[in-house]
C-alpha cells in the first residue's frame, strides 16, 4: 500500500469505524482517487472493523502534525 497525506485525507469523512467493504463503497461513491481504491482492495478480506485512517496508515497523524500541507498564511508573511 502506498499512502500520501492527500490520499489519506480523502477518507476523513468515511463512516468510521467501518469494514473493508464499507470503506470501498464510500471511496467509490465519493470519487476517491484510484490509488485509494487499490490500497483498500489490498486489505485482507475480513469483516473486522477498521477504526480510523491510522489503522490503515499508522504514520498519518505524525505526517499531518508536521504541517505537510501548504499553508497560504506562510506566503503572506513574505510580502
Amino acid at each position: 500500500m502506498f499512502w500520501t497525506p492527500e490520499l489519506a485525507q480523502t477518507l476523513e469523512d468515511a463512516p468510521w469505524p467501518a469494514t473493508k467493504e464499507e470503506l470501498l463503497d464510500f471511496a467509490n461513491r465519493s470519487g476517491c482517487p484510484m490509488q485509494v481504491l487499490e490500497n483498500l482492495m489490498d486489505l485482507d478480506d475480513s469483516d473486522e472493523m477498521i477504526d480510523s485512517i491510522e489503522d490503515l496508515w499508522p504514520e498519518y497523524e505524525d505526517v499531518i502534525n508536521e504541517e505537510y500541507f501548504y499553508n497560504d498564511d506562510e506566503e503572506e508573511q513574505y510580502f
